[in-house]
């Protein structure tokens, strides 16, 4: 049977489970639209306002389901325009599979109409990319390219197919991939031994969880070990809801932006055992202070993390699964609760008002328990890690690794498009949100329902947070002006919109928008001057601590 390229891709992606795309349609890709046109049966695709939400959907989509996300896009700044997104599921380990049309392949290296070497552009940011010269290889790059975002340590792959390939008809038959085997290499029975005489002589341990937990699917095992030997959990961004928060063995978020008790624990531990988690800047501090009067076993399926930011006593680099359920079958020393004495009353949150970020997020997670949660990069990103309840682990989406502002409401789409069930929530911040408030008219154009949460406190919160504390309050550039009408923006999409200043009026927004069928905004204004605390200064250590201004 003859098919183009374009029936080709297509035709794969069914075979490899996909249902859902994002994308944005433009010359280079007419021909894969075309062929679109005639598979709708078989795909929702979702157009958003700009290239980046779809990259940022399909990411949102990912992380929430657990599946390869799809996008397509157009060449030049179509293809450009997904760097940002690329990145940022690249250093968070999220599986992708963008493809980017390109021009016809007789005009490659010429400086054609929107011709850009965007496999070059994305080599550094990309686990793998592709350019494909031959129609009769586009089937097997395809299936090879889900294999790799999804295998491993996933990340997101890029396929740059010029416009001919898409026409081009050959003689196809549906080959049937063999994936190659998934299972990581067991950790031997010799380095588990070596863990539990490392544990056995320990008093004080504790586990950093980060978001290979997730990725591994581990959270069932971890639950069972700390359980069993009573030991406490500290975790990264990525690692939240990995532990119920709801669990007092759950310590929440540690580092730059951690509780004093959970630093306080990590800093006094005689053992910490990591877990799919890499000892960034942000957890560690000063990389020549942190453990050096602790033991530290590091767990993890990519080598290069291994020994990276923290020389550590002991790797066991495989297969994270087996490698916890093999200490946990292993191990029962049961410790004392030794952290709970770093306890203390938190009188470190910065608050000015009664209307306060910890009080506005403690109400609307009340409201939305089981909700799925998305955010933007800011103070509100760290004040949600730090009090909303994660209790289960794909329920947070957030951009850790790069930090990239803009990338809520495009990934909130896309948890949404994934889990249509369930609620969603986007907490963003006013700075952020200006970046990709274009993606306010997918909401409005495909009747996805969400709630918007917004802190609205006129400035670039986090950067003038750093002015206020290391620049001696020299405010450059981080102040915004009061000039942007929500309510008037929220009705332009059709979407509803609220105001609110007090709790009272918080609640009242959250019980109307919820029996509203479309996307609501609800805006939270907040002082200008509250601040993410504590704080750790970057590059020195928890005795550091800044817990008031």
């Amino acid at each position: 049977m003859r098919y183009n390229g374009a029936k080709i891709v297509l035709d794969k992606l069914k075979d490899n489970g996909v249902d859902t795309i994002f994308g944005y349609p433009g010359g280079a890709v007419i021909p894969l639209y075309d062929e679109l046109y005639k598979f709708d049966k078989f795909f929702t695709h979702i157009r958003t306002s700009h290239e980046q939400g779809a990259v940022h959907a399909a990411d949102g989509y990912a992380r929430s389901t657990g599946k390869v996300g799809v996008c397509f896009v157009t060449s030049g700044p179509g293809a450009t325009n997904t760097i940002t997104g690329l990145a940022t599921a690249y250093m968070d380990s999220v599986p992708l599979v963008v493809f980017s049309g390109q021009v016809p392949s007789s005009l490659l290296g010429k400086d054609s109409f929107q011709e850009v070497d965007i496999t070059g552009i994305t080599m550094s940011v990309t686990k793998y990319n592709y350019i494909v010269r031959d129609t009769n290889n586009l089937a097997s790059v395809i299936d090879e390219a889900f294999s790799i975002a999804s295998s491993g340590r996933p990340g997101p792959v890029l396929i740059d197919v010029p416009k001919d390939i898409f026409i081009n008809e050959i003689e196809y038959i549906n080959k049937k991939f063999i994936k190659e085997d998934n299972k990581f290499k067991k950790v031997s029975k010799a380095k588990i031994d070596q863990a539990i005489k490392l544990l056995s002589n320990s008093t004080r341990p504790v586990i950093y969880a980060g978001g290979g937990i997730t990725l591994s699917e581990s959270s069932k095992e971890l639950n069972e070990l700390i359980n069993k030997c009573n030991i406490p959990v500290l975790n990264t961004l990525m690692g939240l809801g990995s532990v119920p928060r709801i669990s007092k063995l759950s310590l929440g978020l540690v580092g730059m932006h951690g509780s004093v008790y959970a630093n306080k624990v990590m800093n006094n531990a005689d053992l910490i055992i990591s877990i799919g988690a890499r000892f960034s800047d942000r957890v560690i501090g000063n990389p020549k202070e942190f453990g050096n009067d602790k033991k530290i076993i590091q767990i993890d399926v990519d080598k290069t993390e291994m020994n990276k930011n923290v020389e550590v006593d002991l790797t066991l680099l495989g297969d994270v699964k087996h490698t916890i359920s093999e200490i946990l079958r292993k191990h029962s020393k049961v410790y004392s609760n030794w952290w709970i004495k770093y306890f203390e009353e938190v009188k470190d949150v910065f608050e000015h008002t009664d209307f306060s970020p910890k009080t506005i997020l403690e109400e609307v997670n009340a409201k939305y328990p089981n909700a799925l949660v998305a955010t933007d990069v800011g103070q509100h990103q760290l004040w949600t890690a730090q009090y909303w309840k994660f209790n289960k682990t794909r329920s947070f989406m957030t951009s850790g690794g790069l930090g990239t502002m803009g990338y809520g409401l495009g990934s909130a789409i896309g948890v949404k498009i994934g889990n249509r069930d369930k609620d969603v929530v986007l907490i963003t911040g006013d700075g952020s949100f200006r970046m990709n408030f274009n993606e306010l008219a997918s909401l409005n154009d495909y009747g996805i329902k969400i709630t918007i949460v917004l802190m609205k406190n006129n400035s670039l919160g986090m950067v003038r947070q750093w002015q206020n504390i290391f620049k001696d309050k020299r405010y450059s550039e981080t102040c915004i002006e009061d000039n942007l009408n929500y309510e008037y923006l929220a009705k332009a999409f059709n979407l509803n919109s609220y105001k609110c200043s007090d709790s009272s009026e918080l609640n009242n927004a959250l019980e109307d928008s919820n029996k509203k069928e479309k996307s609501s905004l609800i805006v939270c204004n907040i002082f200008k001057d509250e601040c993410v605390l504590p704080i750790v200064p970057p590059g020195k250590g928890v005795d550091d601590i800044i817990v008031n201004i």
